[in-house]
């Protein structure tokens, strides 16, 4: 009987190492992860934020300027089947158990903080008990983690696979952006032309439009590596203000400041423009160049990014109200 006993406090033992070890590379992963993401660190965090109205869950037409597909916005306050003036008052949850969790989430994320730390330090769940029940809690242990690791399993794949809508429209979009009938409007807006249609909407963009957005993607640049929140707020939706806070918190916790300069338009082109009651939305695709760069507040050493200048296509979408200019309503990355 001693040798079952040995032979079973042996295999535990060895249990509660390999924990550990994952807690450990968990541990040493997570920052890791935090300094790529700062890598992509200019307006939006290299993300797709904001709301483009009853269109938020529907793909903005391929254009010559991004040919490819848009991301899907992973923060938006839009709810699916809602346009953005009933969109939720408050931001979405974010995080690994945000969205597919609720209650379950929150249970299920307690249990991997409290089990991953008892490991970390030797406890273990149910590190309190022995004997047999030291058995029943090592299985429950396991059986844990793996419904954690499921469930995050789970979550990823719904994120990154488009939704239905989403599916639906690259497939309208599949044949390409079919040429305006108008002409472009040449240099004078930096190539900005109408490289597509605007799906018949009734809404007509005017070459004063394209000027505003040209100038939007300068101002709004400049605001962003200025920290100026204020200045922020009169060029974009509240929504994509909270967001620019939330990052420029995550850049003053960091004690760093993200810097992005010389910024032109290259190219840019119309996927789309409707009205919906009151509000005017249009999607532009925009091919842009940019110097981004982090820097130590302190020191003022490049931490990330590059003196060197880049070259970045993303898809914008601007609203405007009545008596009102446009605003920044969305960034989308494109694939």
């Amino acid at each position: 009987m001693p040798g079952i006993w040995e032979t079973h406090m042996k295999f535990s033992l060895r249990s509660r190492n390999l924990f550990k070890t994952i807690a450990v590379v968990l541990a040493l992963a997570l920052p890791t992860a935090l300094a790529i993401s700062s890598a992509d660190a200019r307006v939006g965090g290299g993300s797709s934020s904001g709301s483009r109205g009853s269109r938020t869950y529907s793909a903005p037409p391929s254009t010559t300027t991004a040919p490819g597909s848009a991301s899907q916005f992973n923060r938006t306050y839009t709810q699916p089947g809602a346009g953005m003036n009933s969109a939720a008052s408050a931001p979405a949850r974010g995080g690994l158990f945000g969205r597919a969790g609720g209650f379950m989430g929150g249970l299920a994320a307690g249990f991997l903080g409290a089990g991953l730390l008892g490991m970390l330090f030797g406890g273990g769940l149910f590190g309190g008990l022995g004997g047999l029940s030291s058995i029943l809690g090592l299985i429950i242990q396991i059986v844990l983690v793996v419904l954690v690791v499921r469930l995050a399993m789970s979550w990823w794949q719904r994120r990154h696979t488009p939704q239905a809508a989403y599916a639906n429209a690259d497939a309208g979009a599949a044949s390409g952006p079919q040429p305006n009938q108008r002409s472009g409007l040449g240099g004078g807006l930096g190539g900005f032309g109408f490289g597509a249609n605007a799906n018949n909407a009734p809404l007509e963009i005017k070459p004063d439009d394209y000027e505003s957005f040209e100038r939007l993607l300068g101002d709004i640049q400049a605001a962003w590596s200025n920290e100026d929140v204020a200045k922020l707020h009169t060029l974009a939706t509240p929504e994509m203000v909270s967001y620019f806070e939330q990052d420029l918190g995550q850049n003053r916790a960091r004690n760093v400041v993200n810097k992005v300069t010389d910024v032109k338009l290259l190219q840019g082109d119309l996927a789309e423009a409707w009205r919906e009651g009151e509000t005017d939305y249009a999607t532009v695709a925009l091919r842009f160049a940019l110097t981004d760069k982090t820097l130590d507040r302190n020191s003022g050493t490049v931490v990330a990014g590059s003196e060197q200048p880049g070259e970045v296509t993303e898809v914008w979408t601007f609203a405007r109200r009545p008596g009102s200019g446009w605003e920044l309503s969305a960034i989308q990355q494109t694939n």
